[in-house]
């Protein structure tokens, strides 16, 4: 059953059977390598793993190969690149000759194509997915599971039919003013604007419809991997990333930066450079993230600059173990004013960085040209202390209505205030949905 939903939710997407032609192919072949790599065709993984990634590379037409090399007619590609990442884990435990495992055709293009994970993930591991689905005992389904997942649906919808449609509409608009021949002093607060809510629009949008599909996922008995934990609570860049798309981050930490360290320290032997290495570790890891995202130039800087970031946390946190000893580091760590403010300067790093996920060069450019770079300084700086204090109030408050507790628990996460809390987001994401008669933005990470 869960197949034909597969096949029926991708037949709805595309009415055109032979734009899928290119899709069936990349999909022959993973499955001709792993068949190869099961058989102990073992000296045929690197090989495989390079055919498939260029595969993906030329179907997505990266703009580094020649434009007369590409296929020049209209074919689908939503879900390639979640694809992409289960056919290469498959291949890689497959031919590490630790996995003995059969994976059959049917149980390929069940894990492949999985609806519920087609569009946008979040990426399960095999062996998560077939542990619910090749079980006589499947997870449980019970009236408490079921209300917890309609609740889960109701906040998702709400997420992205009401609060991802607001901030887009109002990013759009800063976006805009930049631009205008205006008083300096809005000008600077629609500059402010601009960046801030762009990552708050994202996190509504992804994280609302990761929720659909995780509740959606849960009631057929499937249960998907957790791609968010509060990313905005991080108090740095890497606590950040191991909070936001966090099975993302997991795929590149065990297929990317473990592999790439252990063969690095294999070379150098020296225990003075180990920190290091992980710091250049770090900087690949995270920028083939930012290449993943995306085929232009302007992504290929998305990934130097969260590269970059996440380097510099790690030099940061080597410098400061090695200056105040590891005792004394975990210590500032726990402070109160350093994590709020490394709260803030996370946002606004992030933020940054996004500028060039969502504007092409001409709006890079003329975004930038719009104000003075003194002025720049100014926003930046205001962008920091105002998500520095508004984050650091949120994290009080949240924390204050959890000390609210009843012989049950907190209060907030007892039934009757979910009840209350879900009934009010439904009704209101069902009122501004008729009132505002126009859909919401597309899911941007199905772009992907």
């Amino acid at each position: 059953m869960l197949l034909v939903a597969s096949l029926v939710f991708i037949g709805l997407l595309t009415h055109d059977p032979v734009s899928l032609l290119p899709l069936a192919g990349f999909l022959l072949l993973g499955y001709g390598c792993l068949v190869a790599l099961e058989r102990g065709w073992s000296r045929l993984m690197a090989w495989s793993i390079l055919a498939i990634i260029f595969a993906y590379v030329w179907l997505k037409k990266y703009t580094f190969l020649p434009e007369q090399g590409f296929l020049h007619f209209p074919y689908f590609t939503l879900g390639l690149s979640y694809i992409f990442f289960r056919v290469l884990h498959l291949l890689i435990e497959s031919g590490d000759g630790s996995d003995k495992r059969h994976v059959g055709l049917g149980a390929y293009l069940l894990y492949t194509l999985n609806f519920t994970t087609f569009v946008s993930g979040p990426i399960q591991r095999y062996d998560d997915f077939a542990r619910d689905q090749f079980t006589n005992e499947p997870p449980p389904l019970n009236a408490a599971i079921v209300g917890l997942q309609l609740e889960r649906l109701v906040r998702g919808f709400f997420k992205v039919n009401v609060l991802a449609m607001f901030l887009h509409a109002f990013q759009q608009d800063a976006v805009l003013q930049v631009s205008e021949a205006m008083p300096l002093n809005l000008k600077l607060f629609a500059a402010v604007r601009l960046f801030t809510l762009y990552p708050l629009f994202l996190y509504c949008n992804f994280s609302g419809y990761i929720d659909v599909v995780i509740a959606i996922a849960r009631l057929m008995r499937i249960t998907l991997p957790e791609n968010f934990n509060r990313p905005f609570s991080a108090a740095c860049v890497m606590d950040f990333w191991n909070q936001w798309h966090i099975t993302l981050s997991s795929w590149f930490k065990s297929y990317v930066y473990n592999p790439l360290l252990l063969a690095l320290m294999r070379r150098i032997s020296s225990r003075a450079a180990e920190p290091f290495l992980g710091v250049l570790c770090f900087f690949v890891t995270f920028f083939l993230v930012g290449i993943w995202h995306g085929r232009t130039s302007e992504f290929v800087v998305f990934g130097l600059l969260t590269g970059f970031g996440v380097s510099i946390n790690k030099l940061w946190q080597i410098g400061l173990t090695q200056a105040m000893g590891r005792k004394g580091y975990k210590g500032l760590a726990k402070n109160l004013m350093y994590r709020a403010f490394g709260r803030g300067l996370t946002f606004s790093w992030f933020a940054f960085t996004l500028l060039c996920f969502w504007g092409d060069w001409q709006q890079v450019h003329s975004i930038f040209a719009a104000l003075s770079p003194m002025h720049w300084l100014g926003v930046w700086a205001a962008i920091w202390l105002s998500a520095t204090v508004l984050l650091a109030l949120w994290e009080i408050a949240r924390a204050a209505l959890l000390l609210l507790k009843t012989s049950d628990g907190p209060v907030l996460t007892s039934r009757y205030a979910r009840v209350v809390y879900a009934s009010a987001l439904g009704l209101a994401a069902l009122f501004f949905t008729a009132l505002m008669s126009q859909p919401a933005p597309g899911i941007v990470y199905k772009a992907f």
